[in-house]
């Protein structure tokens, strides 16, 4: 199969280019310098060189505040951006798998949300991405649109420094030897590793649609870095800390659990619990006190 990945040299793009070459795909990999998504005649010239059977698309402009200041630039690169992938891959006739986020949702459900429940994004990010979900759903009909959420992988994310949730709390611990962490916020912490062969059984099928694909379970933002602390014997004084203590520039949602019901009702959920992936990429074993 040839598959393009755009975002190539990112966090989770550089999991996908792996995860397709490791099943013996032709893979090309796109970043900035090859591709400007808000242009159209660069996203056909680009795309039209090779033939395509997928295009995956991880790139973004995901940084909350600057997508609040700059409103526009965000629209252009993950709403329009999309737009313009969705119009090519469908003249090319490839598949599109566009990688979205749980920032659709305002978090006040306080339970797991499914596929069908309706969006309400609170920021600029949030619904610059839904405007992209859209385009990528009626422009090709050959779509995967997978919804995810706090993504940490192996690879630097630019966008927060090149540390992820892991990294930087293994860093505090070392440099400060105590650590404060909200505990009223609740995620699903998801493996780009896992995300990315995920990507790739969906690739595999036609059953085109909109998806969640994040690792099972949930957890506080404290309990993430508890089970951190644990899984690598940190010695360190972590303590309970609530939002309030660390106001937002930019509304954010505090519940973004996601359930990944349409996976499973195909059979192809590949998702295993956010313990385990992290003991994947910690490279330890799960021990018994692990949290659910």
């Amino acid at each position: 199969m040839n598959v393009a990945v755009i975002g190539a040299n990112g966090q989770l793009g550089s999991d996908v280019v792996c995860a397709f070459a490791a099943q013996g795909d032709t893979v090309t990999s796109l970043t900035h310098h090859d591709i400007e998504l808000s242009r159209m005649e660069s996203v056909r010239m680009c795309l039209g060189k090779q033939p395509l059977d997928v295009v995956v698309n991880t790139a973004a402009m995901h940084q909350v505040e600057k997508c609040e200041q700059e409103p526009a630039e965000a629209y252009a690169v993950n709403a329009t951006g999309t737009r313009n992938l969705a119009l090519a891959t469908r003249e090319l006739r490839a598949a599109l798998v566009h990688v979205s986020t749980d920032y659709v949702f305002d978090g006040s459900k306080g339970a797991p949300y499914l596929e069908d429940d309706a969006p309400l994004p609170l920021n600029v990010y949030g619904s610059s991405k839904l405007a992209g979900e859209y385009f990528a759903r009626t422009l090709n009909p050959r779509h995967f649109v997978l919804r995810t959420s706090a993504l940490y992988g192996k690879h630097p994310c630019r966008a927060k420094a090149g540390l992820n949730f892991v990294d930087l709390m293994l860093k505090l611990a070392r440099e400060r030897g105590w650590v404060r962490v909200v505990d009223d916020e609740v995620v699903t912490p998801t493996s780009t590793s896992q995300l990315a062969k995920q990507i790739v059984v969906l690739s595999r099928f036609d059953a085109y649609g909109l998806y969640h694909a994040t690792a099972e379970g949930k957890c506080s933002w404290y309990e993430y870095a508890k089970e951190i602390f644990q899984l690598t014997d940190t010695d360190v004084r972590l303590e309970i800390a609530t939002s309030a203590e660390f106001p937002a520039k930019v509304p954010r949602p505090s519940y973004s659990v996601l359930e990944n019901h349409a996976l499973k009702i195909r059979g192809l959920n590949g998702f295993s619990s956010w313990q385990e992936g992290l003991c994947e990429y910690l490279g330890v074993r799960e021990p018994s006190h692990s949290q659910a």
